[in-house]
């Protein structure tokens, strides 16, 4: 039997706890939802229970979001930062927030939050539409807004990976693996160091030892090692 995802609300404000309760109790019904006033309970309650997802608001009395968010344990809750204040986007992307939701939020922006959520725990209804959910990349004090459709392909470079899309490139301080958990299962990786979006290749020529090269419709290669070949060709096989 599947246990039901676990989701903590952690607001100070009682109107915004009740929308976001709210919200989830309507469109995510199998969800067993549980709230905290500020970030000192929420952590106290992490300490009994677990949380699978928590919709954490940044500024709050005593501890902030931020502060919850650097506190937390292995296995990391996915998080979804709520405030009123956008100023708080970068350092909610580097605590490596799956999204940000900016109050007033309406229930279009929530839904898109609430489709990444459940794309990325497996949940996502096979007959709801997709949702282009955006990935929010800092930069040098800047925010910017990436549609995942447009993602290509990604390389691991030390602690960050560069991003690339058809015609741009990105820096992101993530790991290539906690990056492939944000993209979803329209991206595969395909090396160590490397990863794609399946859609995106164009055709695969075989090199020797079983490696391959990924040759993609916009013109660009990548390497993929022996050890990914096989599952990426059965993806493949399945489209």
């Amino acid at each position: 039997m599947v246990e039901p995802i676990q989701i903590l609300v952690v607001d100070d404000e009682r109107p915004a706890r009740d929308k976001m309760l709210r919200l989830l109790s309507e469109y995510w019904p199998e969800a067993e939802l549980r709230q905290a006033v500020d970030g000192a309970q929420a952590l106290q309650f992490l300490e009994q229970q677990r949380a699978d997802v928590i919709f954490l608001d940044i500024q709050m009395p005593e501890m902030d979001g931020l502060q919850v968010a650097s506190h937390l344990r292995a296995p990391v809750p996915d998080i979804v930062f709520v405030t009123a204040f956008d100023q708080y986007a970068v350092q909610a992307f580097d605590a490596n927030a799956i999204d940000y939701l900016l109050k007033p939020y309406d229930e279009a922006r929530f839904l898109k939050a609430l489709e990444k959520l459940r794309v990325r725990r497996g949940t996502a209804s096979s007959s709801s539409p997709a949702v282009d959910a955006p990935l929010m990349i800092s930069d040098r004090g800047m925010v910017y807004v990436l549609q995942i459709a447009e993602i290509v392909w990604a390389e691991a470079a030390d602690n960050y990976v560069m991003i690339y899309t058809s015609d741009k490139h990105y820096m992101l301080r993530q790991t290539l693996s906690g990056l492939l958990d944000r993209l979803g299962p329209a991206f595969m990786r395909c090396h160590r160091r490397f990863l794609v979006c399946v859609d995106k290749i164009s055709h695969i020529e075989t090199l020797s030892k079983g490696d391959a090269q990924l040759h993609l419709k916009n013109g660009a290669a990548v390497p993929c090692s022996r050890q990914y070949r096989e599952e990426l060709l059965d993806k493949l096989e399945q489209q």
